[in-house]
């Protein structure tokens, strides 16, 4: 499943169809158009034999079978127990094919004709929190319980989508404990 999911091109066909879309493969080589079709029916291949899409309808177009696939969310996950085995080089491998993929989403936004970022209220921050590690786990749940509250809502004429990205990890080493007076006589 790692290795399915932690590429470029498949994280994006897989943020194509998350909120229950479902969309041919044409349809994902427009959303994609940056990607060769070859390429985007070759991962879409990929990502249904590996059991992430279903097959939501076929259709006959021009005596063509066309398939309509939807996300199968509960196989998109990394499980616990997968992601405490993976290497450093297995979690450098995901992470930069994460940020490749949300780079080529952010371009192809830009790309888009009427693009505007700040009408669309786009956001890149960042910023440091002092957490310990069950302050971290309990702000990670509140987000968690905020993105619940809205990742039920059905596509409408007046919803678009939103991608969010969330990223932490500690940018120093834990620091040392104080040492006791006692120690320092």
């Amino acid at each position: 499943m790692l290795e399915l999911l932690l590429h470029p091109v498949r994280l994006r066909i897989v943020w194509a169809l998350s909120g229950d879309r479902v969309r041919t493969t044409t349809d994902l080589c427009v959303t994609l158009s940056d990607v060769p079709k070859t390429s985007v029916y070759r991962h879409v291949a990929l990502l249904a034999e590996g059991g992430l899409l279903e097959v939501a309808d076929e259709q006959r177009v021009r005596g063509v079978v066309e398939r309509h696939y939807r996300l199968r969310r509960e196989r998109a996950v990394i499980e616990p127990e997968a992601g405490a085995a993976m290497s450093l080089d297995d979690h450098r491998h995901g992470f930069a094919a994460a940020m490749a993929a949300l780079l080529a989403e952010f371009n192809a936004y830009l790309d888009r004709p009427g693009a505007d970022p700040y009408a669309d209220s786009i956001s890149y921050r960042q910023g440091t929190l002092w957490l310990d590690p069950d302050e971290l786990a309990e702000m990670i749940g509140e987000l968690r319980q905020v993105f619940l509250k809205r990742a039920g809502n059905e596509p409408t004429s007046d919803r678009r989508p939103h991608l969010m990205s969330a990223i932490f990890f500690p940018t120093e080493r834990p620091a040392r404990e104080p040492r006791r007076a006692a120690d320092q006589a």
